[in-house]
């Protein structure tokens, strides 16, 4: 499937599932740029980030932050570049790397992983409105969960209206949590906090425990940057996620951790929705449950929209079908309180992630000149090897070198043993 071969367009409220984004369908730099600006600024992504200044300290923390960043940024712009000159989806990129059959396995796993984060961050919401007022968390998560699915069936128009509203949102949050804990805290000591000691977190484990959070989606990142117009508004659309919003979640979350104004940071990490709580302010109730929505509402939407696009392309079907399919699994998952259990686990799937991400990379990107012109495959067996190398060496890393960065391990074994495996492959393994 050639870059430049793009199928006749249906209608305007297509969300092209099955063939590239056609050039006069493509969006603006705005709109691109508000579909990720709003996702990585949320609630539950400055709790990574008070959790490694509260296990490191500042410094140590900000810095573990700035690094983990820095690689987010390269990592995600290079796939949305890639994106934006194609118009292809994720699964349409797996397609070219990984085969025509093979891709399934890719996208598959990626597609579920994501619908995983949907039904946390959605039973995420009905505890934390629970927690704030008192109200029913199970009813909370279902009705809010209804509400995003509506969202994200209405498709990539309606997420980039709700990330220019979320992402504002979270900077007035983040600033009347200030206010208020500045009244019994002392920012101005934040600089010297030195974290809760010990040696339960090494430096690379908190690089890869601010990239685990968003690896899945960053990977998929083709979903939402196959919109712009072109490589360049890709990557710029980009850099308002990776890392501009997600520096804003993290350093947020440091920084009350830092001031101190939030209990057992061990535990809770940056989660400063408890400060905004108990004021008795009913304008500020109302301000915490619009924040608490629309923010969750974010990251659940865009998991789905992540999830139900991979999907409907290995179904054959359509994107807004698997939402209410997929959508209404999520919900079920979260009311019936299992999104408590898997967190971790769907962070340990993170790891595996980037090694993926480093095979798609080093094929279309690295090798693009070489592999110009190659027939599709079923299954191409270079792309797999290499996945298992990446991911097998995160995870001897996780287990065995605590001091790496198993994500960071991962994602250049990963491009390594791809292109070792390309370039010392006899040619006429790329041929049908």
């Amino acid at each position: 499937m050639s870059d430049t071969a793009v199928p006749a367009a249906t209608t305007a409220a297509s969300e092209f599932e099955h063939e590239p984004v056609p050039v006069e369908h493509r969006k603006s730099l705005f709109t691109v740029s508000a579909v990720w600006f709003g996702f990585p600024m949320i609630l539950t992504n400055a709790v990574p980030g008070g959790l490694v200044v509260a296990m490191l300290g500042f410094w140590k923390g900000v810095a573990a932050i700035l690094v983990a960043n820095a690689v987010m940024f390269v990592y995600v712009s290079l796939l949305s570049w890639r994106a934006g000159r194609t118009g292809k989806s994720f699964s349409l990129q797996a397609i070219e790397t990984f085969g025509t059959g093979g891709y399934a396995i890719a996208s598959g796993f990626l597609s579920t992983v994501v619908i995983g984060w949907f039904a946390f961050n959605t039973g995420a919401t009905g505890d934390s409105l629970s927690t704030a007022f008192g109200w029913n968390e199970t009813l909370v998560a279902a009705l809010a969960g209804l509400v995003f699915i509506a969202i994200t069936y209405l498709g990539i128009r309606a997420l980039s209206v709700l990330g220019t509203i979320a992402a504002p949102m979270f900077i007035v949050a983040v600033l009347i949590a200030v206010g208020i804990a500045a009244q019994s805290h002392d920012f101005s000591a934040v600089f010297d906090y030195a974290g809760v000691g010990g040696d339960a977190m090494s430096f690379g484990v908190a690089v890869t425990a601010i990239m685990a959070t968003f690896a899945d989606s960053g990977t998929m990142t083709a979903d939402f940057t196959r919109w712009a117009r072109n490589g360049k508004e890709a990557v710029l659309a980009t850099v308002t996620a990776f890392p501009f919003a997600s520096l804003v979640a993290q350093l947020s979350g440091a920084l009350f951790v830092a001031a101190g104004a939030i209990a057992l940071p061990e535990v809770n990490g940056g989660n400063f929705a408890p400060i905004l709580t108990g004021t008795g302010n009913g304008l500020l109730d109302v301000f915490l449950f619009l924040f608490v929505v629309i923010n969750l509402g974010s990251v659940c939407t865009h998991c789905l929209y992540n999830g139900a696009l991979g999907w409907s392309h290995l179904t054959r079907s359509r994107m807004r079908l698997l939402t209410l399919i997929l959508g209404v699994i999520g919900v079920i998952v979260a009311v019936l309180g299992a999104w408590h259990y898997f967190v971790n686990w769907l962070a340990l799937l993170g790891v595996l992630v980037p090694p993926l991400g480093a095979v798609l990379i080093s094929d279309q990107i690295l090798l693009a000149r070489r592999n110009a012109g190659r027939p599709e495959q079923r299954f191409r067996v270079t792309a797999f090897l290499a996945w298992l190398i990446g991911a097998g060496a995160a995870l001897l890393s996780h287990f065995f070198a605590p001091a790496l960065s198993d994500a960071v391990v991962g994602l250049v074994v990963g491009c390594v043993a791809y292109l070792a495996l390309e370039l010392l492959a006899p040619r006429k393994e790329n041929l049908r």
